[in-house]
């Protein structure tokens, strides 16, 4: 009896030994799986970070375009010109987010311009379960929407001289907006009314 008991227990532990093996396998692929995903969280909250504030930036530089577009009633010139995205504040916001900007680029259109970011992350998955994951970073792609929210601006000439001295804007949020041509290079002027003339935001891809 004794050494069918022995005998069994040697049956047993290669059995116990793989199961262990098994088990702590599964564990470190749940791990390797819930890093990639926390990698991934990161990586879109970089993207969408970097698309923010380059649409934030390309909304700054709008000012004096816009506002030099008003006296000659030029406003609907200014909308459709192609912008140069802000893509060095996009690099910015990517790698204050510990990421690396891969792609910028704009997307114009009348009223309603996009800036799509991509980011790839710094960090590397690198697991031992996983072939090939020292060299896998996650990637993630963000798209913001610059949108003009006050169509249909009346220009005013009220000296009859030809000359537009004041442009008053209705918006979508119920907001009015008087410039008057003569404050147009008053400083500040565009930090003032920019959001509530543009919205930024994030939008789906």
């Amino acid at each position: 009896m004794r050494e069918r008991q022995h005998g069994d227990a040697g049956q047993a532990f290669p059995i116990y030994m793989m199961m262990v093996a098994g088990l702590l396998f599964l564990a470190l692929a749940f791990f390797a799986v819930g890093k990639a995903a926390a990698l991934r969280n990161d990586s879109q909250g970089a993207a969408d970070a970097a698309a923010l504030a380059a649409a934030q930036q390309a909304r700054d530089d709008f000012g004096p375009g816009f506002l030099g577009s008003l006296p000659g009633n030029a406003l609907d010139a200014f909308l459709v010109a192609p912008f140069a995205p802000p893509c060095a504040e996009a690099q910015r916001l990517a790698e204050a987010n510990d990421a690396k900007s891969e792609l910028c680029y704009p997307t114009p259109g009348y009223l309603r311009d996009k800036i799509t970011v991509e980011v790839e992350g710094r960090e590397s998955v690198d697991s031992p379960v996983i072939p090939g994951s020292q060299n896998k970073k996650s990637k993630a792609k963000a798209t913001a929407l610059i949108e003009f929210r006050c169509p249909n601006p009346i220009a005013v000439d009220s000296t009859g001289d030809g000359v537009i001295d004041l442009t008053t804007f209705t918006c979508r949020s119920g907001d009015v907006i008087k410039i008057a041509t003569a404050e147009i290079g008053r400083p500040g002027l565009w930090e003032s009314v920019s959001r509530t003339l543009f919205d930024v935001r994030l939008v789906d891809q």
